[in-house]
């Protein structure tokens, strides 16, 4: 089988983890050069992107494929293009030219709802961004209300206010590019009803309950419901999770696997709170995540494939906790609403059963709970899970810790197990530990204080200082490492090179080396197993 991947952007989330994923089974992934992907706000040339589509996927079976890469050149030109409606259309058509080369080419898409961020910041957005965003993403909540005719009084006055605040060249520009992308959205869904994508995600970039994404998400869900094609398309909150999403989809599609997947919450509030940048409960939002990949939701935990641990919050939105935050300091709903003990008592009761167990770590936003974390290493529990992530937003970390745990449970009933694949696995999960625990919750935090601003830097921008800054971050990843997995008996790290992807501090690209006991060693990251073409 082969499988051919577009990922959104450049970025490890989006590029390396898939492959990650992939080497951890008997699949191969076939991928474009980091070359020809762009450079954040620098779009991939379209000419690029197309001849590698049109020659890969001419005896492929699975097309992966990003249409905010195809159509605008990445993540972020999606947010900045100057494309026109045609031209945007003119790229779009590329499915049908592939489809019609390989009628037998397999396609599942993704296709943001663009973000609308609730900040000054134009690190990833137009430069007006950096003036207006907060003012852009309040007058867009409060035009959603006004439509749903839910507008106070004061609020109607707010609305009027914000309108002559926000410039009508800046308010055009950001609703006119919209506008373009929620064309794009509606004609890939007319791409399905055609016949050919086989099946798409829409998901929510980092949105809430009100404004434009909310808008345009109740209109592209009216036309999927009119058209009858629920069962091709989803919409729900998500981004950088969904190359391993669909991976994951591709896999269970090729084995004919449909995985059980039993829930176990950390908190009684858990399923019903709805975290931060999202519009929906997390129960919801873990629901969508296993569809969509092919599984379902288990009745019961006996009979379940796997266990997917989930740590929640128990307060919604603005409550829930980042990893800068003390202990004490969180909510305290934190104290009250959740039990660490019992959580890891049941985590330590399902490994004896033999369980498959995935941890989704969402109780913190942008990184890890250590809290969580530490009791977990305490009672010698680290080694015993399967898969685990904690980074970035729910839906980011719930997309990815849902794929490795399908595809885990999936081998857990091969026999015999398969060494090679069971050390890239591994890889994968230290991996995690090592980037949302190590550096999203610990090394971020400890650099940005203590050494950012004294080096000349600032958080989103560390372009002169990078070379110092990486090695810095070296450092404290390798005191993370020799504090928390240098004692591992199934195997040793070695971390390698480290990088900045956007030469910021928010994410982190690194390269290590796994050594599983008995097998030889090898090596994950960046540089790692990429089928490049």
């Amino acid at each position: 089988m082969k499988i051919v991947y577009l990922p959104l952007d450049e970025r490890p989330c989006n590029l390396v983890y898939p492959q990650q994923l992939a080497a951890a089974t008997d699949v191969n992934l076939h991928v474009p050069s980091r070359e020809i992907l762009g450079n954040k706000k620098t779009p991939a040339t379209y000419s690029d992107i197309r001849n590698w589509l049109v020659q890969e996927t001419k005896d492929a079976n699975y097309l992966i494929i990003s249409l905010d890469m195809l159509v605008y050149g990445g993540i972020v030109p999606s947010r900045l293009h100057k494309l026109s409606v045609e031209e945007c259309q003119n790229r779009l058509e590329l499915i049908k030219e592939v489809k019609k080369q390989n009628k037998n080419l397999t396609i599942f898409a993704f296709n943001l709802i663009m973000r609308v961020p609730n900040y000054n910041s134009s690190d990833e957005e137009p430069d007006y961004y950096e003036l207006f965003g907060e003012k852009i993403s309040n007058y867009g909540k409060l035009v959603d209300k006004e439509i749903r005719g839910q507008l106070t009084e004061i609020e109607v006055q707010k609305l009027t206010e914000l309108k002559a605040e926000i410039p009508l060249d800046v308010l055009n520009d950001f609703i006119g590019r919209r506008k373009i992308n929620s064309f794009i959205n509606n004609a890939s869904i007319e791409l399905v009803e055609e016949g050919l994508i086989d099946s798409l995600i829409i998901p929510l970039d980092d949105n809430a309950e009100f404004g434009f994404s909310s808008i345009e998400q109740n209109e592209l869900v009216s036309k999927v419901e009119q058209l009858n094609l629920f069962d091709k398309i989803a919409i729900y909150p998500g981004a950088d999770e969904i190359g391993c999403t669909l991976f994951t989809k591709v896999f269970c599609d090729i084995h004919h696997y449909t995985p059980s997947i039993f829930i176990r919450y950390s908190s009684t509030n858990g399923p019903f709170i709805i975290p931060k940048y999202e519009d929906r409960s997390l129960h919801e939002s873990i629901k969508s995540h296993i569809t969509v990949m092919g599984g379902i939701v288990a009745d019961n935990s006996i009979e379940a494939d796997a266990i997917l641990f989930t740590h929640s919050p128990s307060v919604s939105q603005s409550g829930v906790a980042e990893p800068n935050q003390a202990f004490h300091e969180r909510h305290k709903s934190y104290f009250s609403e959740i039990n660490y003990r019992e959580f890891v008592q049941a985590l330590r009761y399902y490994v004896q059963k033999g369980k498959v167990i995935g941890l989704a770590d969402v109780a913190t936003c942008n990184g890890s709970d250590q809290t969580l974390m530490n009791l977990i290493k305490k009672v010698g529990l680290l080694e015993q899970v399967h898969a685990y992530a904690g980074w970035n937003t729910s839906g980011n970390t719930l997309g990815t810790v849902i794929s490795h745990t399908i595809i885990e449970s999936y081998y857990k009933k091969q026999s015999p197990e398969n060494e090679g694949r069971k050390s890239k696995s591994r890889e994968f999960y230290y991996s995690r530990l090592i980037e949302d625990w190590g550096y999203q919750t610990i090394a971020r935090k400890h650099i940005s204080i203590n050494d950012v601003t004294c080096l000349g830097g600032t958080y989103f921008d560390i372009s002169d200082q990078l070379e110092e800054i990486q090695n810095l971050i070296k450092e404290q990843l390798t005191i993370f490492i020799e504090k928390n997995l240098s004692d591992l008996s199934e195997g040793k790290i070695i971390l390698l090179h480290v990088y900045s992807p956007w030469k910021r501090m928010f994410e982190v690209g690194f390269d290590m080396q796994f050594n599983l006991l008995g097998s030889e060693c090898s090596e994950v990251g960046t540089k790692a197993d990429l089928k490049e073409k």
